[in-house]
């Protein structure tokens, strides 16, 4: 057995270590300095305390983007150094951010012991390799990310860090081999845990879904299905669970591969970045012949979801209201009926009126999957979803992009139960149009304006905090804009007040609220590496059924004009046009 002593290394901090609403991301060559990550990861430790790293158990994974295999092992000898019992690895280092999740709340391993927490090694959507992005966040007992009260420490203690403990004589661990390699230190017995990455996750989604009707409707003549993991950690989840464990082909499979690069490609599922599945659904600029019924797609680390029909686009903010709509009927977990609802605030209030109908409880809270964390500690929330491609329930705490495509299957199975055998099928977009005529139509689009000068970005937000000093001047911009948009009746911050643990997020959205029930919402995103990212929300609601049919882009083409201009965008950012439109 390889006995192992503690370094004490000295350091000296780094600017910027202040983790976003998902961890910290900065581009590779930032990580790869000298005591870069060393001192987040101390940070961490220090933040969580003794009591929660002395003997814990710690998982260590991620999407597999270049430098993770460099970073898990750090993250190991300093572990080790730091008082940890024992380290939980994914086979290859590979994890999707749900199954994390999954395995902090489920696995039991051979010993009885259960995961205390998590670093995850994923910058989720953003793109990877030695000149891209790489990031890290920590996991709590709940499985869910670290709350801001945790997160704040790490950041302060990275403001003052002069040391971090090490242990590097411990060789390198093999975790392209399934077993349990044992190491003796100061403290005693240290082991590395390499377990099969998608046991655990598989058997919790088989407890939640129906497999053996999702199984008829793939096997089904007259349905055929198309999944793209974007060469992100997903590709590993869909050959298990759509080819082995519910019989699709292989050839269904786009892109399942996991590269440390993502094969060059941008691994965010929307209309821009996964290309080739937008292609092959019938949605690109080549008239595919004939699409599939179904398609989806996912991000790097898997947390993210874009669900299509044939030639058709179900938008996230849809999508998560028509799962809560279906839940109880067609999704066996939730047959005892939903606890209640949640989304983040820009996400479009299509699962508001879901909630008002259903008579349930309904949460609006910032981004950020934490917020949804609290409500499901707390038995408050089933169902939760993001406008960003993120859709969720509580059998974890993350967002968890194959649960929402098991969802979407399942619904579809219920629909067509009876019509299996060839009769004509009801599609996705069958299914979103039956829910727009009952419940109204929420259009909506999100313009994202990708690493603009930091402090433009700045200067046209408190543009827009200032304008909502005097509505009568914000409404008489607007119709000097466009005449047809109606009035702004109500414009604010957005401010949250947990109703679980009362803490209070500010800041997290500038929202103009018009008479109709349109919104428009601004934000500054924190998941970019470089520069600042500004989203703009754009939303009308339509309730009359006649017009429920109408183009998206020229439904909202008055509200869009509105919104660039009210906003001085191309004043402040020197942009004429969004980086993305989804």
């Amino acid at each position: 057995m390889v006995v192992f002593q503690v370094s004490r290394v000295q350091t000296k901090p780094f600017d910027g270590q202040k983790p976003g609403t998902s961890g910290l991301r900065k581009k590779v060559k930032v990580f790869t300095q000298p005591h870069y990550l060393h001192n987040f990861v101390q940070s961490t430790f220090y933040a969580l305390g003794d009591d929660k790293v002395r003997g814990a158990t710690l998982v260590v994974s991620g999407d597999g983007r270049y430098f993770s295999k460099d970073a898990i092992q750090i993250i190991i000898k300093m572990a080790a150094a730091n008082g940890v019992r024992r380290i939980w690895v994914g086979q290859n280092g590979l994890l999707s951010t749900p199954a994390v999740s999954a395995v902090i709340r489920e696995r039991v391993a051979a010993d009885g012991s259960k995961a205390n927490g998590a670093f995850i090694l994923t910058a989720s959507h953003n793109p990877g390799g030695p000149h891209e992005d790489f990031g890290i966040k920590y996991n709590m007992e709940n499985g869910g990310p670290a709350p801001e009260s945790v997160t704040d420490k790490i950041y302060q203690n990275t403001t003052t860090i002069k040391e971090y403990l090490i242990a590097e004589g411990l060789p390198d661990v093999d975790i392209s081999t399934v077993g349990v390699t044992t190491f003796s230190g100061p403290e005693g017995q240290f082991d590395v845990d390499v377990f099969d990455s998608t046991s655990e996750y598989v058997k919790l989604m088989k407890s939640i879904f129906d497999f053996g009707s999702i199984q008829k409707l793939l096997a089904s003549p007259n349905f055929t299905f198309c999944y793209d993991a974007l060469h992100g950690v997903a590709g590993v989840y869909a050959k298990r669970i759509f080819v082995e464990e519910l019989g699709a082909k292989e050839s269904s499979l786009l892109n399942c591969v996991p590269k440390e690069d993502f094969g060059g490609g941008h691994p965010d599922p929307n209309l821009t970045y996964a290309k080739e599945l937008v292609a092959r659904m019938g949605l690109g600029k080549t008239n595919e012949s004939d699409p599939p019924e179904f398609g989806a797609a996912a991000d790097g680390d898997a947390d993210r979801n874009m669900v299509l029909g044939k030639r058709f686009f179900v938008t996230p903010s849809d999508s998560v209201a028509i799962i809560a709509a279906n839940a109880v009927e067609a999704i066996p977990y939730f047959s005892g009926g939903l606890k209640g609802v949640a989304r983040s605030m820009p996400t479009s209030a299509a699962l508001d009126v879901v909630a008002k109908h259903l008579n349930l409880k309904f949460f609006e809270v910032p981004t950020g999957w934490k917020f949804f964390g609290n409500l499901m500690d707390a038995g408050m929330c089933s169902v939760c979803g993001e406008e960003s491609f993120g859709t969720g329930s509580d059998h974890i705490r993350e967002k968890d992009g194959i649960w929402a495509v098991l969802a979407w299957l399942s619904i579809l199975a219920y629909k067509n139960k009876d019509n299996l055998g060839g009769g004509k099928l009801v599609t996705v977009e069958d299914i979103v149009r039956q829910h727009w005529a009952k419940y109204g139509r929420h259009y909506y689009t999100r313009y994202d304006y990708e690493n603009v000068d930091a402090g433009g970005a700045k200067d046209l937000m408190a543009h827009l905090v200032k304008l909502q000093s005097s509505l009568s001047e914000v409404n008489g911009i607007i119709k000097g804009i466009r005449p047809d948009v109606s009035n702004v009746v109500n414009a604010d911050e957005f401010e949250y007040k947990d109703p679980v643990d009362g803490s209070i997020s500010k800041h997290q959205g500038i929202r103009y609220l018009f008479e109709d029930g349109s919104r428009l919402v601004f934000r500054l995103s924190g998941t970019g590496s470089e520069g600042a990212t500004i989203r703009v929300y754009i939303e009308q609601y339509e309730k009359d059924p006649s017009k429920t049919g109408r183009d998206s882009q020229d439904a909202l083409a008055p509200l869009v004009e509105v919104a660039i201009k009210l906003s001085k965008m191309a004043e402040f950012t020197g942009r004429s046009a969004p980086t993305v439109i989804t």
